[in-house]
């Protein structure tokens, strides 16, 4: 297990030498956060009769999580482009022990940004309602980290170049985070979109942050524990399927 382990340790060290990295992927959940959050708050208290910011941070804390893990995994592509991916495969280590060291390294990473958003939405006025199950609510975001990291994974051992970047974006992982119950509630939607937002594997790890940070849970714990585990490792499984592929 050294390889997964140097592996892990050379993502943590590519994270907390950019400062930039660490200042710029805040800039998304933060500019949500507040344009939503406050923008959308008399109205939602209006018609719900409760604080939106309360609604919407787990799904912004996922977001910060999101965007941080599948960016890890695209970190391939550039390996891939300056040579060190060549170096890393030619090692004597199996290639799996290789693709879940990036992985845990990029969800690792992933989920100190998770923490980081999550001590900004506390700064503007988030309060966790049940602090017991604080360590479940870490459980959840570890989850969502290892999900993405493992999506992230399997687009950068597709790709070659980072021309279709921009198309993945828009059309993957936009789409993961807004059809899923990140930024409304389930109640009342078209029965179309309640099946497209049960489907997508975020939206249990959104449930799980939401239940154990505010209030109950949609699905059920052992639901979001169940399927978001299942899910993860699912797509670890896929991602280290596509990255044997790669010819050196």
């Amino acid at each position: 297990m050294s390889a997964v382990y140097i592996l892990w340790l050379r993502q943590l060290k590519r994270y907390f030498r950019s400062r930039s990295r660490i200042i710029g992927s805040l800039g998304q959940p933060l500019m949500f956060l507040l344009a939503l959050g406050f923008g959308l708050g008399p109205m939602y208290k209006q018609a719900a009769g409760g604080s939106y910011l309360q609604f919407i941070a787990p799904g912004i804390i996922a977001m910060g999580i999101l965007f941080s893990a599948v960016f890890s995994g695209m970190e391939i592509i550039w390996d891939r482009q300056f040579g060190f991916l060549k170096e890393t495969l030619v090692a004597p280590v199996s290639r799996f022990k290789i693709i879940l060291g990036r992985i845990l390294g990029g969800a690792t990473v992933a989920l100190i940004q998770g923490i980081l958003v999550l001590g900004i939405c506390l700064v503007v006025g988030f309060r966790v309602e049940n602090i017991i199950l604080i360590p479940v609510a870490l459980v959840f975001m570890f989850l969502i980290a290892v999900l993405c990291a493992a999506v992230g994974t399997a687009i950068g051992s597709v790709l070659e170049d980072m021309q279709g970047f921009q198309l993945i974006m828009n059309f993957l992982i936009m789409p993961l985070f807004f059809f899923s119950n990140a930024l409304f509630p389930l109640a009342g939607l078209p029965k179309v979109l309640r099946l497209i937002i049960h489907l997508n594997p975020l939206s249990y790890g959104i449930d799980g942050l939401r239940g154990s940070l505010t209030h109950g849970f949609y699905f059920g714990l052992g639901s979001d524990f169940f399927i978001l585990s299942v899910m993860a490792w699912f797509l670890v499984g896929i991602g280290s399927y596509l990255f044997s592929l790669i010819q050196i």
